[in-house]
């Protein structure tokens, strides 16, 4: 007799932050959806925003910023038990950078966008959240809206 073995598909999520990378508010999202599915992967994409406080900046620079923003928080989320499977540079705009990811095949149960408050928010004055909701319609939208002074617990001040 053949034994049919069904094994669950692990739930697979996006997250999307760049200056909110390492805050408490995106940990708190990703350690709620890791409880609920201990086999969760996450990967955290950190678009490629410019460097807005130089003078001058050029790509490089910005991506090497970027790159850095990832393996820090990465470091972090991996550090509070959140299994991050891969942290990837993207487009500047959050929106081209997470259409990229859909368009190279990747599929998400969720997106988990993390930003600053209203009124603080570059990207919410781009209405990122909005335009992600219209073009990913069948997957989940987690908007995380970080308090600007937070840091996780045992992170750096």
């Amino acid at each position: 007799m053949a034994m049919s073995r069904q094994v669950a598909a692990m739930a697979k999520y996006l997250l999307v932050a760049h200056q909110t990378a390492e805050r408490q508010e995106l940990l708190d999202a990703a350690l709620e959806l890791a409880a609920s599915d201990a086999q969760a992967e996450f990967t955290l994409l950190v678009p490629a925003t410019p460097v807005a406080h130089l003078l001058a900046w050029e790509e490089g620079e910005t991506k090497a910023v970027a790159r850095s923003k990832a393996r820090s928080a990465t470091v972090a989320l991996e550090r509070n038990g959140i299994k991050v499977t891969e942290a990837r540079v993207g487009d500047a705009d959050p929106v081209l950078a997470v259409h990229d990811e859909f368009v190279a095949g990747r599929r998400y149960d969720a997106i988990v966008i993390s930003t600053l408050p209203a009124g603080v928010s570059r990207w919410i004055g781009m209405d990122v959240v909005s335009r992600l909701r219209r073009q990913h319609p069948r997957v989940r939208l987690i908007h995380v809206v970080a308090r600007e002074a937070s840091r996780p617990r045992g992170g750096e001040p």
